[in-house]
């Protein structure tokens, strides 16, 4: 796996990373111990899915380091959780995707 300089950007609650001069990024909202990862923005004329699966799992990586609940409500988050079964233990109860 590449490794994504991730940054969390409290601020503008988002996760981001640089791509070709661009931003890559994840918008969030957090509340009770859940991160809602609600849209994921890839630059335009980024078409690599490897990069964008990289960023997720980095992403995803560091809510579980901090040992908060994940809600994925962008499609493509939620489809990324669904492939990858490893990820579903990020869930809230009662949460199935």
């Amino acid at each position: 796996m590449n490794q994504v300089e991730l940054q969390n950007n409290e601020f503008l609650r988002q996760f981001e990373t640089p791509i070709n001069g661009s931003l890559a990024r994840i918008e969030y909202a957090e509340q009770e111990r859940k991160i809602f990862l609600t849209k994921l923005v890839i630059p335009e004329g980024v078409n690599d899915s490897e990069f964008e699966e990289n960023f997720i799992k980095s992403v995803l990586e560091f809510i579980s380091d901090k040992n908060l609940r994940v809600v994925p409500t962008s499609p493509k988050i939620a489809g990324f959780v669904r492939k990858n079964k490893s990820y579903k233990s990020l869930l809230p109860v009662g949460i199935k995707l």
